[in-house]
């Protein structure tokens, strides 16, 4: 089943089309990737989702209901993280799970066991200090335990690790992996690691629209660029590129540090030649390994492909 639906989706702000008939469907159950650089569209989207804003032009359901006409039904089976979350800082974390549980009519033994799951799960069980006297990290994880208070269907996080230092987004990350199959995870960011460990769909948006959606490891495979090997020598010798002179399968090399990168055509045909020729120089091969292409490679690929055609 499609948890969220988007088709044809447009947004005019003035003069400034924030959404350009962006299309786009989210499986239920995904951990899916809403990825793109500042100023693309994704809290446009994300307010279009909420019942927040209307769209000019298109239509968007969540769960197949239709955000435009039945707001009221989409909010009550979506949990939402803005980008910045506020809390009453004089409660503390329990007090404030349980006032978020009452807002949907929550109550009870029930109730007060989830409080109880939510907390561990973010790693705030028995924290007793006001939630005015939390670290960014730590609002950020009571942020996403009251978004999942109701067990909703789909789970909107807007940009949730974009100010943390590298332990709190450590720290989000895993609380966001672990919430993985109870519900749909729709995962807004600019932060290319982050899609990369967490999430096995992505949306690559620019100029407010769709310029590709895949799962993460084909996104990587298809955009990443060259194939490329990660070679490395007993000692460095600087006659490796007049070595590698006329190999057809060869398309560039660099150095990296104590390594070189090669740029390849035919993975299997340079996997099987490098050997030979590095051990007919005489030399020693300390290591040979591919180097699998990034988020990040097919990222700048995609945006730069997009930025050419619009200029």
């Amino acid at each position: 089943m499609t948890a969220i639906e988007v088709s044809g989706l447009v947004k005019q702000f003035k003069r400034h089309r924030a959404l350009d008939e962006l299309s786009f469907s989210v499986p239920e159950g995904s951990v899916f990737g809403f990825l793109g650089p500042n100023g693309a569209g994704k809290t446009t989207t994300i307010r279009i989702l909420l019942g927040l804003a209307h769209a000019d032009g298109g239509s968007a359901s969540v769960l197949g209901t239709d955000v435009l006409t039945d707001p009221q039904q989409v909010a009550s089976q979506v949990g939402f993280l803005p980008d910045v979350p506020s809390f009453y800082p004089w409660m503390r974390a329990d007090e404030y799970l349980r006032f978020c549980a009452s807002l949907f009519g929550l109550s009870g033994t029930a109730t007060t066991r989830r409080v109880d799951l939510l907390l561990e799960l973010a790693g705030l069980q028995g924290v007793a200090t006001p939630i005015g006297g939390f670290s960014r990290g730590m609002k950020q994880r009571l942020g996403v335990a009251q978004a999942v208070i109701n067990s909703p269907r789909v789970l909107i996080l807007d940009e949730p690790t974009s100010a943390l230092d590298p332990m709190g987004r450590h720290d989000v990350l895993n609380l966001i992996a672990a919430l993985r199959g109870s519900t749909t995870i729709f995962f807004s960011t600019h932060i290319l690691s982050d899609v990369e460990r967490v999430c096995d769909r992505v949306l690559v948006l620019a100029s407010g629209r769709a310029v590709a959606a895949e799962r993460t490891e084909v996104l990587r495979a298809r955009y990443g660029g060259s194939q490329k090997l990660r070679v490395e020598l007993v000692e460095q010798h600087a006659a490796l590129p007049e070595a590698l002179v006329g190999e057809r399968w060869l398309t560039g090399l660099a150095r990296r540090g104590e390594a070189w990168s090669i740029d390849v055509l035919d993975m299997a045909t340079a996997q099987h030649r490098l050997p030979g020729i590095i051990a007919s120089q005489g030399w020693g091969l300390r290591r040979l390994e591919p180097i699998e292409a990034s988020l990040e490679d097919a990222f700048v690929q995609l945006i730069q492909k997009q930025q050419g055609a619009a200029s």
